[in-house]
């Protein structure tokens, strides 16, 4: 019995008896449009300063205002950030979902509610607390119409009360928060010290879940995965950003805009960018290709949906061969779908974009520092192998707060792949742009504007022989195809490879990607403590698969794939890249609720199908 299940034990009105340090997941449940998302960001960032490592996921409708929120912050000394399946302590301010919140928590667990609500009648074996946040809000907030809003942060002290969060790192987080408008952190740093000095003199500690510091975040920050994702683009080059809204890959360029406006401005104060919302997506993409076949490193960002309507200007892409980015902030889907929800659906897609024979470049990264790091690597590789680059994060990780190390400086030189300059074409006298000279099935380009008679061809999307000529011949698409699939071999020496991390000889191996990884990390430990099995674990980062994911199937009896998706399309990917003998090796676990993946599904799934 673990000391979790000891701690929740509810021996003669000793509930919650057991300490439980730096070891819980906060839910926050309020109404969208409230403010919450102020108080929550103190209440993590306040928990972070005191050196535990943290995570923050929001769970969100996709409308304005009004309908139920959840904010999730998890609080964990070994440093698990994936998402926690049991919630720990609710704060419970939602009439709407109160009830059922608090039914679906396990014995033990502590339920923070708003005095109204009368919670503490529904079970017997939970820790409740009362607090009248009106009257406590209206005691430091003389105008009504602002005290909804402030009504949060009261929350926020008596949860640091009952949790002994420091209330010198609340106010440090709400100065924070509140940088530029001293009279409002004033006004909330009141309202947080109104629910501290509530809770210390009214509410008796009963519960388990204690915050003491530790020295485990020092020198790291809190991002989300679009903000990282903005800023590596920007230091990659990128210079024509265009785009049409869509959630929730919004928050990417319009972190982006604040940051070039910031830092390319060039000395005559005209902007060294071009930043466009288009009518569509289709002329979102329209106008990346444009602008990467005149030379601009150029990318969109867009959701499952905009990925449909890009299909046939990817195929041009693909067929014309010319660079740009695409990322896809994946969520769930078919049709509209849950808009507000994390999925890795898109990855079947995205792989073979278009009609007839493509297959394009998937960069996958897991985290903040992947999203910053792999922006520098997406542009290299689409101009290396003159073709659309897709990097494939998800609402999880583009949209929640993630802890992190500070991003590197970037140091490697940008690279524009085989581009033929005057010199070049003063030696050549020619060239023949879809030929492959060097036989990696990349051909030499040159970029409009080029001082040479013979700089200039033909970029086509319809059929073209080796010199940019129209044509329907056979052979010469058949040669053209071929050509571009050698070229898609090649980039699988050059695609970031997988992390490996393996146990002692495991005859099981598992093979997730994105932000699966988080859940998996903590389900391996779980699954050694818990069962006894080991299991070895390849984390996918790129498509085309490279060597090493080969051989690790192959050192294998049995491969579980997880991924956020119903039908597996990873596993499908795997399947059409693998010898056929080594296909039945691989078994699925899926995860489609649209929640972030947690630790304790992938145990209980991979142990079950393992007969434990």
């Amino acid at each position: 019995m673990s000391t979790t299940d000891v701690a929740r034990q509810d021996t003669g009105g000793q509930l919650g008896r057991k300490r439980i340090v730096n070891d819980m997941s906060i839910q926050v449940a309020t109404v969208n449009g409230s403010g919450s998302q102020s108080s929550n960001t103190v209440l993590l960032r306040a928990i972070f300063q005191m050196g535990v490592p943290i995570s923050g996921k929001n769970l969100f409708p996709s409308n304005i205002a009004g309908l139920p929120t959840w904010y999730t912050i998890r609080a964990n000394k070994d440093g698990y950030i994936g998402r926690k399946k049991e919630i720990d302590f609710l704060v419970a301010m939602n009439p709407e979902t109160a009830r059922d919140d608090v039914m679906s928590l396990d014995a033990g667990a502590s339920v923070l509610y708003d005095e109204p609500l009368v919670l503490d009648k529904l079970r017997n074996d939970l820790v409740f607390y009362s607090v009248p946040y009106d009257k406590l809000v209206a005691a430091v907030c003389p105008e009504a119409k602002l005290r909804k809003l402030v009504k949060n942060m009261v929350y926020v002290g008596v949860v640091a009360q009952l949790l002994e969060i420091d209330m010198g790192e609340v106010e440090k987080a709400i100065r924070k928060q509140f940088s530029k408008k001293v009279k409002a952190a004033n006004l909330n740093l009141a309202a947080a010290q109104a629910g501290f000095d509530y809770a210390k003199a009214n509410l008796e500690k009963r519960g388990a879940f204690y915050i003491e510091r530790m020295n485990k975040t020092a020198g790291k920050i809190i991002v989300d995965g679009n903000s990282a994702a903005a800023l590596g683009c920007m230091f990659a080059g990128c210079t024509v950003v265009t785009w049409y809204p869509i959630t929730p890959s919004s928050s990417l360029v319009e972190t982006m805009i604040e940051y070039m406006k910031e830092y390319r401005i060039g000395p005559d104060g005209k902007a060294t960018f071009a930043i466009v919302q288009a009518e569509d997506e289709l002329a979102a993409i329209g106008m990346v290709i444009g602008a990467g076949w005149a030379g601009a490193r150029s990318m969109t960002a867009t959701a499952g949906p905009g990925i449909s309507l890009m299909s046939e200007f990817a195929g041009l892409a693909y067929y014309a061969e010319v660079p740009g980015v695409i990322w896809d902030i994946q969520r769930v889907g078919p049709s509209t779908g849950l808009p507000t929800r994390t999925s890795q659906g898109d990855i079947l897609t995205t792989a073979f974009l278009s009609h007839g024979d493509t297959k394009h470049i998937l960069l996958i990264p897991c985290s903040v520092s992947e999203c910053f790091g792999m922006a520098s690597e997406a542009f290299n590789l689409a101009e290396q192998f003159q073709t659309l680059v897709f990097v494939m994060s998800d609402l999880d990780l583009g949209m929640n707060n993630w802890m992190s190390d500070p991003f590197d400086y970037p140091t490697t030189p940008i690279k524009r792949g085989k581009v033929l300059h005057k010199e070049d074409l003063e030696k050549l006298g020619g060239f023949a742009r879809y030929k492959d000279l060097d036989g990696d099935g990349v051909g030499y380009r040159t970029l409009p504007g080029t001082d040479h008679p013979g700089a200039a061809y033909f970029t086509r999307g319809s059929g073209h022989n080796d010199h940019s000529g129209y044509s329907e011949r056979p052979d010469d698409y058949e040669n053209n195809m071929e050509r571009l699939n050698r070229k898609f071999e090649t980039a699988r020496s050059f695609v970031p490879r997988p992390e490996i991390s393996k146990g002692a000889n495991a005859k099981i191996g598992i093979i997730a990607y994105g932000t699966s990884h988080w859940g998996v990390i903590e389900s391996r430990d779980q699954l050694k403590n818990e069962y006894g099995i080991e299991t070895d674990y390849l984390r996918l980062r790129a498509y085309p698969f490279t060597r090493e994911v080969h051989e690790f199937i192959e050192q294998h009896e049995r491969i579980y794939v997880v991924e956020q998706n119903r039908d597996g399309q990873m596993l499908s990917l795997l399947k059409l890249d693998l010898k056929p003998e080594l296909i039945t090796r691989l078994r699925s676990i899926a995860h489609l609720d649209g929640l972030p993946l947690d630790a304790r599904s992938v145990t209980d799934e991979l142990s079950n199908m393992e007969g434990k």
